[in-house]
């Protein structure tokens, strides 16, 4: 067993005088030969890796505090603390801290706290060795004592001597005996002064004098002193509130007196803190980092407290779960759960692990789940989604919560695997609606899906944000305002202007990004029966570059994973065109966006993905050709190209294989075959994947094919090869997007005209089309030659492909 009294846990100051847990482990104090000297060090619990190593330098001020610290400075602006588990083990370092500075271990501090100014000015000083004559604590005198106390602030070896006079002759408690007969008297000038002296002592930063002016006898009388600012006009009423407003509810009675007076002082000095003392100033910034540190460690003992008293933690438990506990009841237990975790990040890492795991046990999900009328993880996205902060910042924090609950890494691994499997399951069916709702809802032109989202939050909200508990399904009047909800700003289009909404709809898409990433197939259902990829893509318009961004983003990551199905998902669906023209859009400025696009292209290039290659070039390369900056473009057009030999001299080598007579068809059957499938596709209605060929039509009869299109407008336009190519005006041609779920999860539509080949220049049809130009895939073409057993499931496929089967016999 380790010895407790030795276990600390490190902490270092930030530089907004916040405490960091750097972690827990033993202390011991050896000589160090690379220090040479004696040194603290501390060796981390877990595994034993060195958490500090600091010389006890002979003119280190240490500072003993609480009975359980001891805190001092490095250097300028780098503040230590060991917080010690056991006072035994504070009062054995504190000794070895003493020894080796020839120091008395009684003593609260080894060092006067000065500066080297300081130093040297009062060495040549020697009656600045004596401490500080205070005048005489009674009322004629209470002027000349706030006068020394406030000169005293400026200078860090008097505010020093000045705190050891007043602890050593017990002046606080006289000075409070004092703030009595004053406000008897009602000496206003008497209680200015004293507002001035007892706010000069907290600003001495003083450990034990905290101990002495927030005990039980004087920090009502404290707080008394504060409330005579001189600023004001009228003084004002904080013990009022501390004693009468402020009622202090122990939902289960807690027994231990210690840890009762533990929790009064804490929310008193809070108390003082935050409402009544004023902001200090820059120069004063500095001043109350003690106090700061005297709540933080007695949050630590509150919790430490709470968590060993299981009966106590039991009790409470067991009134939450009661069907006879009335509302009033339950919500305050509810109530004490949530300022008991809040106090718990306090807590050092492992600590706080335990205390999450303890409250497991005892059952604190199920618990919170009979107060929730609506699945809890809804709860949190609901109120991720109508947070009214304009810069989101409780919606970021709810965010981290939900990525951390369905990220896959933290699922425990159980015997029979099935829990991660199950909790997305779950996730999916019954909670991921309600994350993508406003994405949803902010890409659609339907006004009715916008009504009834606006509907269904605005009881939501309002049954998640009120302190009622009823269960009547009647709308409430919510003080949410309509222009408070996400996707009721009339000014919103397809696109969403208002800033705030931008902001959400990213956050949503980081989540969807992590879900992309670490979800694989659940996922992947949930893009493909939604469509969400187009409607995300629909935010490449957005005027907030950040959020066309994100959604660019979201498609990197699915590209990313080099997944057929999902490059097949966004060939059928022509899901590069919005993408293309937010390139085009942006025109010649160099910026992200810019950057973010080409990378894209350019990651398909260095990956060969054979599929997306071939869609990106024959679609939208005569957009793409003049981009030259970059040799991206011309690069995909090269490996398209070789592809192409690469199945040519396969087809050419087809007769040898042929060869044999029992895999090959006869040849006027194959022709049969051939034109029954092209007589079947082109009768069947509304499954044409191409304009009738027979049909013989001007080429002005086909302002949708992109590549004449192409032809025809560089023939009516100059072209201007030092400027990037632009999208056309809303009158022109603009590439197709389909808005139809249909053609994107790989359904016949009427026509996806991007995908239609050119006629050929002697006006043939598609039936004689150049091989060369129109297979791109071994298989699809062999599959007509040989009886493969999958011919039927080869030829199903080929149903939903934008081209034909070309005809071989040509």
């Amino acid at each position: 067993m380790s010895d407790t009294r030795r276990r600390v846990k490190v902490y270092t100051l930030n530089e907004d005088r916040q405490w960091d847990d750097r972690g827990t482990g033993h202390v011991s104090s050896t000589y160090v030969e690379e220090l040479k000297g004696m040194s603290l060090l501390v060796r981390a619990e877990s595994d034993g890796s060195l958490l500090l190593e600091s010389k006890i330098n002979p003119n280190t001020a240490y500072q003993k505090q609480q009975d359980t610290l001891i805190v001092w400075s490095e250097a300028e602006n780098y503040d230590l603390a060991l917080s010690f588990q056991e006072k035994a083990g504070c009062d054995e370092i504190w000794e070895k801290i003493c020894q080796v500075q020839g120091k008395d271990p009684s003593v609260e501090v080894t060092q006067d706290l000065i500066d080297e100014s300081e130093e040297e000015r009062f060495e040549e000083m020697p009656e600045t060795s004596h401490l500080i004559d205070l005048p005489t604590c009674e009322l004629n005198k209470l002027e000349e004592i706030a006068d020394l106390v406030t000169s005293v602030l400026s200078s860090p070896i008097r505010r020093e001597k000045l705190a050891l006079a007043l602890e050593n002759e017990g002046y606080i408690k006289k000075l409070l005996q004092l703030f009595q007969a004053c406000e008897n008297l009602e000496n206003t000038e008497g209680l200015h002064h004293l507002y001035e002296i007892i706010r000069g002592i907290l600003f001495l930063n003083k450990a034990t004098l905290f101990e002495v002016m927030f005990s039980d006898e004087c920090i009502m009388d404290v707080v008394g002193c504060l409330e005579y600012d001189p600023a004001l006009a009228q003084p004002k009423r904080h013990r009022e509130f501390l004693t009468k407003t402020a009622k202090f509810k122990e939902v289960i009675p807690i027994t231990d007196s210690e840890l009762r007076q533990k929790i009064h002082q804490t929310y008193r000095v809070q108390y003082i803190q935050d409402i009544i003392l004023p902001t200090p100033s820059v120069f004063e910034e500095n001043f109350l980092s003690t106090l700061t540190s005297f709540i933080f460690f007695n949050k630590v003992e509150i919790v430490s407290m709470l968590q060993e008293d299981e009966k106590f933690l039991s009790e409470v438990f067991a009134q939450l779960t009661d069907e006879a506990t009335d509302d009033d009841k339950r919500r305050e237990l509810v109530n004490f759960f949530k300022e008991f975790c809040a106090f718990s990040q306090t807590l050092q890492p492992q600590n706080r692990d335990a205390f999450f795991k303890t409250l497991a046990k005892l059952g604190i999900l199920p618990a919170l789940e009979i107060v929730m009328d609506i699945l809890l993880i809804n709860v949190v996205i609901e109120q991720m989604i109508c947070d009214t902060d304009p810069e989101l910042g409780g919606a970021v924090q709810l965010m981290g919560l939900l990525r951390t609950l369905i990220d896959p890494e933290n699922m425990l691994a159980t015997t029979n695997k099935t829990e991660k499997s199950e909790f997305l399951n779950f996730f999916y069916n019954h909670c991921m609606h309600v994350l993508t709702a406003p994405l949803l809802t902010n890409t659609s032109e339907d006004k009715c899906a916008k009504d009834f989202f606006l509907k269904h939050y605005r009881y939501s909200w309002s049954f998640v944000c009120t302190p009622s508990h009823s269960h009547s399904h009647s709308t409430p009047s919510s003080s949410i305002s309509q222009d408070n909800i996400v996707g009721s700003n009339k000014n919103n289009t397809i696109c969403p202007d208002n800033y705030q909404t931008a902001q959400l709809l990213a956050l949503i898409l980081e989540l969807l990004t992590f879900c992309v990433e670490h979800h694989t197939y659940h996922i992947k259902n949930y893009i493909m029966n939604k469509d969400l990829l187009r409607r995300v893509l629909v935010l490449m318009n957005s005027k907030h570059t950040f959020l066309a961004l994100c959604a660019l983003r979201f498609m990197r990551r699915i590209i990313g994973l080099k997944d057929e199905f999902y490059n097949r998902y966004i060939t059928k669906g022509n899901l590069f065109e919005p993408v293309i023209n937010a390139l085009l859009d942006n025109g010649t400025r160099y910026n992200l966006l810019n950057s973010a696009v080409i990378e894209l292209f350019e990651f398909i290039r260095v990956e060969d993905i054979k599929s997306l290659t071939a869609h990106i070039v024959e679609n939208f390369y005569k957009a793409l050709e003049s981009i030259e900056y970059v040799q991206t473009f011309k690069g995909l057009k090269t490996k398209y190209e070789q592809e192409k030999d690469r199945q040519n001299q396969k087809l050419n080598s087809v007769p040898s294989i042929l060869r044999s007579n029992r895999f090959r068809r006869d040849a006027k059957a194959l022709e049969e075959d051939e034109e029954m499938w092209f007589n079947e596709d082109e009768e069947e209605e509304g499954k044409a994947v191409v304009a009738p060929v027979e049909k013989s039509k001007p080429e002005d009869d086909f302002p949708d094919n992109y590549e004449k299109f192409m032809e025809t407008k560089k023939a009516k336009e100059s072209e201007d090869k030092e400027n990037l190519p632009k999208r056309t005006s809303p009158g022109g041609f603009k590439f197709t997007f389909s808005h139809s779920a249909s053609a994107a999860n790989g359904t016949n539509s009427k026509s996806v005209v991007a995908q239609t080949p050119p006629a050929t220049s002697n006006g043939s049809s598609s039936k004689t089309t150049n091989l060369a130009t129109t297979v791109t895939a071994t298989k699809a073409s062999l599959v007509g030659l040989v009886d493969y057993p999958d011919d039927e499931e080869e030829d199903e496929e080929e149903e939903t492909s934008p081209r034909k089967r070309p005809r071989l016999g040509s």
